[in-house]
């Protein structure tokens, strides 16, 4: 079962994924509350006393963990349910940053945690979502890094010891071993505000990359003339070879289907084809070169498996490659651009995603695909635009690109990406005008 998740204006909101989102921060000042509310002055009786003071602190760290751990659980949600949204996107790390922040806040009010430490973790958060917000504005998105989630994970364990170290029942222990707390939470809490600030450095660095990006010149491969076929071929022409066979989906067809009728249609409006692949290793071409007569209209195709051949002969800019990492839209719609240039092509596609069984993470699991179409400008029709997301203008050529978060094997993700992939080009051929009316 294929589920495609592009992030559009009209996404929904109450997702079961957002909800859980929802509900953790709606739960954040019931934490609070538990966290700093004087329960031993409410009872009566030293040994009642004694035990709220020692209980207490326990439950508002079980909360605390509770709330942690479910972040998780949206990602989860989103994924398999094929439900990625703007405002899922949005509220999943503020959600963290809430929570923590809520957290330091407690401890300050208790007096256990100095008010300048939690000052340096809540003003990087605030600091580092301002900038994302600016480089969301010029279009850049700066995935998450591994550094940002040790310091995520450091703050949550030192915030948790912190709190436990405050229980009657802790503080009543024998000096060494309340002493081995101690140092204990105060060795979490220093590790996390190191991480705060190295993750803080990280990301800078990476934004500064971004933003001073290579320059049009270096970003794009120089274009090959379309009428001339003898270059398509130096570069990779047709498929590759043992990839001959026809490449199906689930019920053995689709994609077989698809391959003649996007042929057909081609040809009726005489396009070029080309391709760029990752992921698929050739099976999008091998797929079009099982049609008699793809000849007529498929130019070739560039497999580039490595980052280098992506850069070199796609032309995908290196910041984009290092930034957002080769599964995303801007490489996506780079790929499909450079396949433009470098076959000679009017309607390109490209393919670049993460088949399995390994090389996931929580923003990208296995699965993820990103499927790019490019179109030159004298080829798209004056009265409509393909229907998945608003093309870019990027100088000879259009582009686009969707999510998918594909289920199944390794060569079942790659048969998917491929029918889909072949959908999307057949769409935009729907959707152009042919060459002789351009």
């Amino acid at each position: 079962m294929t589920s495609t998740s592009p992030v559009k204006a009209t996404d929904p909101i109450f997702t079961p994924a957002n909800i859980v989102t929802m509900v953790r921060i709606a739960l954040v000042p019931l934490f609070f509350f538990i966290a700093v509310a004087p329960w031993a002055s409410w009872a009566d009786g030293e040994e009642s006393r004694f035990l709220l003071a020692g209980l207490m602190p326990l439950v508002a760290a079980g909360v605390f963990a509770l709330l942690a751990l479910t972040d998780g659980l949206d990602g989860h949600l989103a994924r398999s349910r094929g439900e990625v949204t703007t405002l899922g996107i949005f509220l999943d790390p503020l959600a963290d940053k809430i929570l923590v922040s809520a957290a330091l806040i407690a401890l300050v009010e208790l007096g256990s945690l100095p008010a300048w430490a939690a000052l340096v973790v809540v003003a990087r958060e605030f600091l580092v979502s301002a900038l994302r917000m600016a480089a969301l504005s010029r279009g850049l998105v700066i995935a998450a890094s591994p550094l940002g989630k040790v310091k995520t994970f450091t703050q949550i364990l030192a915030v948790l010891a912190f709190i436990l170290k405050g229980s009657s029942f802790v503080v009543g222990l024998a000096w060494s071993s309340y002493l081995v707390v101690e140092v204990t939470a105060w060795t979490l809490m220093a590790a996390a505000l190191v991480m705060t600030l190295v993750s803080l450095a990280d990301y800078l660095r990476r934004l500064v990359g971004a933003v001073g990006a290579a320059s049009p010149s270096e970003q794009w491969y120089p274009r090959v003339d379309r009428t001339d076929r003898r270059l398509v071929g130096a570069v990779g022409a047709a498929s590759p070879a043992g990839l001959a066979a026809p490449v199906s989906d689930a019920d053995g067809s689709q994609a077989t289907q698809a391959a003649k009728a996007l042929v057909g249609h081609a040809r009726a409006k005489g396009l070029w084809l080309a391709t760029a692949e990752s992921c698929t290793g050739g099976l999008l071409a091998a797929a079009l070169t099982s049609v008699p007569g793809a000849s007529d209209v498929f130019v070739g195709s560039v497999v580039s498996y490595a980052n280098e051949v992506k850069h070199t002969v796609l032309g995908v800019p290196t910041h984009v490659l290092e930034v957002e990492g080769a599964v995303s839209e801007k490489t996506a719609c780079a790929m499909a651009r450079g396949a433009l240039d470098a076959l000679g092509a009017d309607v390109a596609a490209s393919v670049t995603g993460i088949a399995g069984p390994g090389g996931g993470s929580d923003e990208k699991p296995v699965g993820t695909v990103w499927l790019g179409i490019a179109m030159r400008k004298g080829v798209v029709a004056h009265d409509g635009e393909p229907s998945v997301t608003p093309l870019r203008d990027e100088g000879p050529a259009l582009a686009y690109a969707e999510a998918c978060c594909f289920t199944g094997s390794r060569d079942e993700i790659r048969a998917q990406a491929v029918s889909r992939a072949l959908r999307l080009l057949d769409t935009a051929i729907a959707d152009s005008c042919s060459r002789g009316a351009a």
